[in-house]
C-alpha cells in the first residue's frame, strides 16, 4: 500500500513543509538548482533519476512556487528557483554540513566561498574572512576535500559542478 503524500489535518508547519520538500529526489532537485543546474536534461543525467519520476518532482515545486519555468537560450524552459525556492537555502546548506560531519570521512565533496572576500563559510552561513552572514547569491561553490574521494564522472554537468563557480548562476 502506497503512503499517502500528505499529512491530513495535520498543523504542524514541519508536516506541510513535507508535503513540498519531502519525497525523495526533491531536496536533491532543489540542490542542484542552487548549483546552477536548469534544464530538464541537465537534472535527469546529473541526478540519475527516471525521467518520469523528474518530471513529478519538477512539476510539483513548479506548482508550489519553489521553481518557475523560465524560456531558455535554446528554446527549450529552464527551471529557476523562486524567492520562495531561495529561502530554502539555509536548510539545503544546514543538510549539507550535517551529512559532512557524520556521513563523510574524507570532508566536503564542495565548500562554500563568500564571493567578496574568498572566506571560508562557515555551516551557519557566516564568513570566516569577515564575519558577514551569506547568502546563497554570495557564495562561490568550489570542490572540498571529499571530491576526490570518489571516482570522477564525466558528464557536462559534473564536470561544470566540479568547476568553482558562484551559487544560482545557470551552469552553460
Amino acid at each position: 500500500m502506497a503512503l499517502p503524500k500528505d499529512y491530513a489535518d495535520d498543523r504542524c508547519s514541519l508536516a506541510r513543509a513535507l508535503e513540498v520538500v519531502g519525497e525523495r529526489w526533491t531536496l536533491l532537485i532543489v540542490r542542484d538548482a542552487f548549483f546552477g543546474v536548469r534544464r530538464f536534461g541537465d537534472f535527469a543525467v546529473h541526478l540519475e533519476i527516471p525521467r518520469a519520476v523528474l518530471t513529478s518532482r519538477l512539476t510539483a515545486l513548479v506548482a508550489a512556487g519553489v521553481l518557475a519555468t523560465e524560456p531558455g537560450p535554446h528554446g527549450h524552459d529552464e527551471y529557476a528557483l523562486t524567492d520562495k525556492g531561495r529561502d530554502l537555502w539555509p536548510v539545503v546548506r544546514s543538510l549539507l554540513a550535517w551529512g559532512d560531519q557524520h556521513y563523510s570521512q574524507t570532508g566536503p565533496r564542495r565548500v562554500f566561498r563568500h564571493a567578496a572576500d574568498d572566506g571560508i563559510v562557515t555551516p551557519d552561513g557566516v564568513c570566516a574572512g569577515c564575519g558577514a552572514a551569506v547568502g546563497s547569491a554570495d557564495l562561490v561553490v568550489v570542490p572540498g576535500p571529499g571530491l576526490t574521494a570518489i571516482p570522477a564522472r564525466e558528464d557536462p554537468v559534473s564536470v561544470a559542478l566540479n568547476t568553482p563557480h558562484r551559487l544560482l548562476e545557470p551552469l552553460r
